[in-house]
This record gives C-alpha cells, sequence and structure tokens, in this order.
C-alpha cells in the first residue's frame, strides 16, 4: 500500500492519562508531566481537566514558559496580578505566555468544566519577556471540514486555512473531530516533535493495520512528514494534534518555574519569595 507521506509518522509510545486530584479539589488526566512520560520538547505538560464549584485553581505563579488553555465544556474564569481578567467558555482559547513571571488564578465559572491545557517551554532567550495574552473565541477559530473530518486550527495549519496566533516555539495545535469510516492525512513538519491525545471515541493513527487508540491516550509520534488517521469505529472521533519544534536545551524545573539551570531556579525563587523581576506585585495581589 502505498502512503500519503515520503516518511510517515508512527505511533511509538502509547501513554494512558490516568487520573490525578491537583489544585483545589481539581481532577486532572496527566498525559505528559509525569514518570512515564516526564516531557517531549518543546512539551513540559498536557492535562485534561474537570473541574467543579469550590473546586479549582487558586492564585499559583508561573515563570519561563507558556500555557495554552483550550475548553472542551462550561468555562474558566481566570486573573492574574496584572489586572487581566475574562472568563473562556466551550471551544475558546487562552494562549498564555507567562514569560518573566506571572501569578493568576483559574476558577471554574459553570457547574462542569473540562479543558485541556498545554505547558510550552520557551527558549532560554524568551524565559524573561514580558507576559502576555493572546485569546481566541470559538467563534475567531480557523474551521475546516473536508470528507467527515473537521479542524479547528488553534496553531499552525490544516486544509489550507491558517491560525493568527503568534507561537515564539514554533507549534501547532490542532482539534479534529472525524465521522464514522472517514480518513484523514495530516502533514507535519519533519523535525517536530509530535503526539495525539484522543478526546474521545477510537482511532487508528499511523498504519491502517495497527491496533486502534482510545479516549485520554497520548501517542507519541516517530519522526516524519505526516500522519495518517482513520475512524473505521461507529462513533465519531475527536482528538488534538500537537506538534512543536524541539529547544534542545537543558530543562530545570521547579513545579511551575521552568528555567534552564538548577541556579536559575534558586534566583526565581528568591525573585519570587522577595517580590522582584516579574514578581513585584505578589504581596498586594489576591484574586477576587
Amino acid at each position: 500500500m502505498s502512503s500519503a507521506f515520503n516518511t510517515p509518522r508512527f505511533v511509538l509510545n502509547k501513554v494512558l492519562a490516568k487520573s490525578q486530584h491537583e489544585g483545589d479539589g481539581a481532577v486532572v488526566r496527566r498525559g505528559i508531566g509525569r514518570t512515564d512520560l516526564k516531557n517531549l520538547d518543546p512539551f513540559l505538560m498536557l492535562d485534561h481537566f474537570s473541574v467543579s464549584p469550590p473546586a479549582g485553581f487558586p492564585d499559583h505563579p508561573h515563570r519561563g514558559f507558556e500555557t495554552v488553555t483550550y475548553m472542551l465544556e462550561g468555562g474558566i474564569t481566570h486573573q492574574d496580578f496584572a489586572g487581566h481578567k475574562g472568563t473562556i467558555r466551550a471551544g475558546d482559547v487562552q494562549w498564555m505566555t507567562a514569560g518573566r513571571g506571572i501569578i493568576h488564578s483559574e476558577m471554574p465559572a459553570e457547574a462542569n468544566n473540562k479543558g485541556l491545557q498545554l505547558w510550552i517551554n520557551l527558549s532560554s532567550r524568551d524565559k524573561m519577556i514580558e507576559p502576555k495574552y493572546q485569546e481566541l473565541p470559538s467563534e475567531n477559530i480557523p474551521t475546516a471540514e473536508k470528507d467527515g473530518v473537521e479542524v479547528r486550527v488553534i496553531a499552525g495549519e490544516a486544509m489550507g486555512v491558517q491560525s493568527p496566533v503568534y507561537t515564539r516555539t514554533p507549534t501547532m495545535f490542532l482539534v479534529f473531530s472525524m465521522m464514522p469510516g472517514s480518513e484523514w492525512h495530516q502533514s507535519i513538519p519533519e523535525s517536530w516533535n509530535c503526539f495525539v491525545y484522543v478526546i474521545e471515541g477510537e482511532g487508528v493513527f499511523g498504519c491502517p493495520s495497527s491496533s486502534p487508540s482510545m479516549a485520554h491516550h497520548v501517542l507519541v509520534l516517530s519522526l516524519g512528514d505526516g500522519l495518517s488517521v482513520w475512524n473505521n469505529s461507529s462513533k465519531p472521533l475527536r482528538f488534538v494534534v500537537i506538534g512543536g519544534l524541539p529547544l534542545n536545551e537543558p530543562v530545570a524545573q521547579y513545579g511551575p518555574f521552568v528555567m534552564n539551570t538548577q541556579s536559575e531556579i534558586e534566583k526565581t525563587l528568591e525573585d519570587y519569595q522577595h517580590g522582584r523581576n516579574g514578581f513585584e506585585m505578589r504581596k498586594y495581589w489576591r484574586s477576587q
């Protein structure tokens, strides 16, 4: 059988994102950022979260990376110490560049709230930039459809449509919905690290003879110029394809602080403790 690609990508590793407690009573399925899949350069973490009041993610800091939150259901209200505040709802995206420092809270806006949160590392030259937000309401996310396959382009490009999001670390973030009996062949830059997370349903990834992958699995892909997917089941399949250019830099991480060396982590802890170099507002701010 001839492939749609010169070097098709295959599934190298399959990891089930198991449930764990996080924040204040929230439940997350962590697919990346756990012992059996520590990170996948440039990605540090992937959480499929579920949170209902009064649980949430109260005031917490970040430095040295970006967070991307994509809501699947309900909404999350976030506010930070720079006065930025808002609610993202089902289908909306918030792309937050923490840079040199942000303290923020993320709290449930409705009874049931579910979404994905991805942490993307920043290169050493970008770690101490000013914080920044890019927010895309659902109606502004480029969408395309072909032969029973729909894609929402959060970052990168698919089916000839391109996202307006600026990615400091070159990244693709595609949300696919595939009807039963459909197939899709997605080009991916050859040298990028890439994975799939199955949100619901089951699909065959990489090779038509491979066994189907079920919901809540992270599939780490081999290098190559594209990925083929088949939905041979009787139900819709929903998944994300996430890829990025590897930074190939050392990672020193202490919880929500991600730098390149241990001494930079120690300096970050001092900055946070003493409210300086980006954490000046720490002493005065509490979320409402």
